[in-house]
């Protein structure tokens, strides 16, 4: 074997080394990419199975809004009905107030002009 011979089978063994590095480095490289893809993949299968646990909550918390709003609006409707009864006790309490005054001062008079009362001078004292 002559010298150029030799450096062609060294110029050849350290080629092909180069090579097998190169493919070594590409395949490692190949099988991280794939094992990033298989991870991506595996999280948005969980991010995905949480979504329908966290739009079933959603509902619910809209479901539970709604029933408080609806409660509220029953409580306004029954305090607005509780002052409308006040407001017509009140009403009805002026409207007896001033009936009794009327038939005290009917009472009082009937009791100065029958002849058989005596009525004293104090306030509202009669006798029969």
């Amino acid at each position: 074997m002559d010298d150029q011979t030799l450096w062609i089978i060294v110029a050849a063994v350290v080629l092909i080394g180069i090579v097998v590095a190169f493919l070594a480095l590409s395949g490692r490289s190949r099988r991280r990419e794939e094992a990033q893809r298989a991870k991506a993949q595996q999280i948005r299968e969980q991010a995905a199975a949480e979504q329908v646990e966290l739009q079933r909550r959603e509902a619910e918390a809209a479901r539970l809004d709604a029933e408080a709003r609806l409660a509220q609006a029953e409580a306004d409707a029954r305090a607005a009905d509780a002052a409308a009864l006040q407001n017509k006790a009140r009403a009805h309490a002026q409207e007896a107030s001033g009936a009794r005054s009327d038939l005290d001062e009917r009472l009082s008079t009937a009791d100065r002009i029958d002849p058989d009362v005596v009525v004293d001078e104090s306030p509202r004292e009669s006798r029969h």
